[in-house]
């Protein structure tokens, strides 16, 4: 790929969905790339930055589905949950009957199903209204999410007693996978959304936030627009959680540090 035209897509890749491309991705950048270039017959890539610079939104969509990175895992970061159950028991003990969790990143689902089972083992059989809203920028990830079919090997992290209550055995395409059951599904909501461009459609209030290993990939600007709409959309005394390699030093913010990579709005 010549560098010119990889400087042009990390520029759409920028202004686009804020990320942030270094020259030690050119390969990467490459290699995606290529998938498209073979789905729509082209053989250069600079033809494709045409098609870019023309396009009507839906190959921009795709673009920016190929060059995201969506690793996840069920219950990653495993100390986040425990911090977040402790909150949950708190407002549980505290008679609040309706809980709202945001999960910014959601990629495959299993960080936003992973909150569900949190949520669930907490507030089972209480009568809360409790719902997780689970966004993305990547059409493809989200899709997957919504199905939330996950090899058993992707399970690992799940108790055998939550896989026999909460998914289900079932073939995908001859293969037997395990599919979220429609009672948890039915409290997650998923969305895109692209987070370097706030103002979010959101009004809140959430009572915690999780935007994790995310904004790694996001310059000073960028970061600082989405903490400012995570203070906003976060009630006073909810979690503000980011990955654990993480941090919010440097931005302008009034939420406190509880742990590293926690944090806690102290409202207006």
């Amino acid at each position: 790929m010549r560098s010119s035209v990889f400087r042009a897509l990390c520029d759409v890749a920028y202004e686009q969905a804020g990320i942030r491309l270094g020259e030690e991705k050119l390969a990467l950048v490459a290699a995606r790339v290529g998938k498209r270039l073979r789905a729509l017959n082209l053989d250069d890539e600079a033809k494709y930055l045409d098609v870019l610079k023309r396009d009507d939104g839906t190959e921009l969509v795709a673009f920016l589905d190929v060059i995201s990175t969506n690793f996840t895992s069920f219950y990653r970061e495993p100390a986040h949950f425990d911090r977040l159950r402790a909150d949950l028991e708190q407002l549980r003990a505290q008679g609040q009957r309706q809980v709202r969790i945001w999960c910014a990143a959601s990629s495959s689902g299993e960080e936003p199903y992973t909150l569900a089972l949190t949520l669930e083992s907490v507030f089972a059989n209480t009568g809360v209204d409790w719902r997780v809203l689970a966004t993305d920028i990547s059409t493809k990830v989200l899709a997957q999410a919504k199905q939330g079919r996950y090899r058993e090997a992707q399970l690992k992290s799940v108790t055998r007693e939550q896989r026999a209550q909460y998914f289900e055995r079932v073939s995908n395409d001859g293969e037997a996978v395990y599919e979220v059951v429609p009672s948890l599904k039915a409290h997650v909501t998923f969305a895109r959304l692209n987070l370097a461009r706030p103002p979010f459609p959101m009004r809140g209030p959430f009572d915690a936030v999780f935007c994790r290993n995310v904004m790694i990939y996001f310059d000073a600007p960028v970061r600082q627009g989405l903490v400012n709409e995570m203070e906003r959309l976060v009630r006073p005394g909810g979690l503000v959680i980011v990955g654990h390699a993480e941090t919010l030093s440097g931005l302008s913010t009034g939420l406190e540090v509880v742990v590293p990579s926690v944090y806690r709005s102290r409202g207006p």
